[in-house]
């Protein structure tokens, strides 16, 4: 009997450790948290596009862990002609977005949060689509942080959050004249 429970034992940990070993190779890799100043900047991620399609949003989480404010401008990268830093809001029932030509202010002390339906890096004149599972490099520009270097993973079409979960009650944006297609 002894040695029976034994070999169960073993055999459920062997089961275990090659069920964590799967999850690790087929999990799909986090972006990096990156440091940059007094900048925190975590979860970075895009959403693949529909071929054609020339816009797309990036996402990502920026802490001020610093006693001065900074400002995020806008940024670069070989995906997109244009990144700019953007704003979405509903008044009265009519959904707006607006670049936000002064860039973004990072209070010292807080996250700002950039999102579907809220504030969010808009790509802009796509040189290819964004597919489910790559890896796109941006040049981020701060005020003070200055040229700050992230990975933006390509999370699927409608995805709402990093990892594909639902957090943020997205928005249509095939409502918005000039967004056709795309849902941010």
């Amino acid at each position: 009997m002894r040695i029976e429970t034994l070999a169960i034992t073993s055999f459920t940990r062997a089961i275990g450790c090659a069920a964590l070993l799967f999850a690790m190779f087929v999990a799909p890799a986090a972006a990096e948290d990156v440091k940059a100043g007094d900048l925190v900047i975590t979860q970075a991620w895009s959403r693949a596009t529909p071929g054609g399609a020339k816009i797309a949003g990036g996402y990502l989480t920026i802490e001020n862990k610093g006693t001065a404010p900074d400002r995020l401008i806008g940024g670069t990268g070989d995906v997109a002609a244009k990144v700019e830093v953007h704003e979405m809001a509903t008044k009265d029932g009519v959904m707006t977005m607006r670049p936000l030509d002064k860039g973004l202010v990072i209070e010292p002390g807080k996250t700002v949060k950039l999102a579907p339906g809220g504030y969010h890096l808009m790509l802009m004149d796509l040189k290819g689509p964004l597919k489910q599972g790559d890896k796109v490099p941006l040049a981020l520009q701060f005020e003070k942080a200055g040229k700050v270097n992230l990975s933006f993973d390509v999370q699927a079409v409608g995805a709402q959050a990093p990892g594909g979960g639902d957090h943020s009650g997205g928005h249509d944006m095939t409502k918005m004249p000039g967004h056709s297609g795309m849902k941010m």
